[in-house]
């Protein structure tokens, strides 16, 4: 099933546009939503998974008109938000049995072989018995994967999950994911390219309510093929090399000098070197581009 957005926008009372017109389809499998803090990527998230009307636009899902007809796409809807609260003293298994139950599961024993499968997929079947609320940052984030498969979803939103995940709590989420994502309409948004990189199939880069770039990473990363360069710098020299050349981005070696990356179509001096592009490179110059053009 196709999820096809079309003209959304959307502004707050407060005068910010938080979508700006915004158009783009979005297919079976992974798709990542990059984006700075503050781009719009949770008002986005939000607003197609009807938990906000926009001002204007259509959004389709199949054939459901989602701004016309919320509950047919809830029904099929598996929405992890950036952050949830727990109920502080129930096990992950009693909670996903009332979680079942409010989702319109009210046979007994086919609740508890769904609360089974979804607790084996997300690797929580262990713990079962345990208190969420004890459970840890990425364990969490997968007992959130949990509840959202209970209704057997075609769209899933998941809004900034790996944010605050030490690395293997990160790598154990992102499997789950990558699992739960081939049959169905996943859309991940992060700002954490990373992310993107390992897990999704096709990518879309937002900012400013708007989308820049929709791609594949193989896609973005090809297209910028020698145009990135490299080099060495001292901090002191950093000033003046932002002034004279398109700094993407820099980073301290352990000697702390500079290790600065150019975006330029031919070698900017004889210091450079060629550099392998990296869908980093796709989102900083994406950004970039973006900036306003001061007069």
């Amino acid at each position: 099933m196709k999820l096809v957005i079309e003209n959304l926008t959307k502004t707050y009372k407060n005068g910010v546009k938080a979508i700006d017109n915004l158009s783009i389809e979005i297919g079976t499998g992974m798709f990542g939503l990059l984006g700075p803090n503050g781009a719009g990527k949770s008002s986005l998230m939000r607003t197609i998974a009807t938990l906000q009307s926009p001002d204007s636009g259509s959004i389709k899902f199949g054939d459901i008109n989602v701004l016309e007809d919320n509950m047919s796409l809830r029904k099929v809807l598996g929405y992890l938000p950036q952050s949830f609260g727990v109920y502080p003293k129930m096990s992950a298994e009693d909670l996903l049995d009332y979680f079942a139950t409010l989702k319109g599961i009210t046979n007994k024993s086919e609740r508890k072989a769904i609360v089974k499968e979804v607790l084996e997929i997300t690797n929580l079947y262990d713990v079962r018995r345990k208190y969420v609320a004890g459970y840890s940052g990425g364990m969490k984030q997968r007992f959130g994967i949990a509840q959202l498969l209970l209704n057997n979803p075609k769209l899933i939103i998941v809004d900034e999950p790996t944010a605050g995940l030490d690395p293997a709590e990160r790598h154990r989420f992102l499997n789950v994911l990558r699992e739960v994502g081939t049959n169905t309409t996943v859309i991940f948004s992060t700002h954490i390219v990373e992310d993107v990189k390992e897990l999704c199939n096709e990518m879309a880069i937002l900012n400013g309510g708007r989308i820049l770039k929709h791609t594949t990473p193989q896609e973005a990363t090809k297209e910028i093929g020698n145009t990135i360069w490299t080099k060495i710098i001292t901090r002191e020299e950093l000033e003046e090399n932002e002034r004279d050349f398109n700094i993407l981005s820099s980073n301290y070696n352990q000697d702390n000098t500079l290790n600065i990356r150019v975006h330029a179509i031919e070698k900017p001096a004889d210091d450079f070197v060629a550099a392998t592009p990296q869908l980093d490179d796709v989102y900083f110059i994406a950004l970039k581009q973006d900036e306003p053009v001061l007069s």
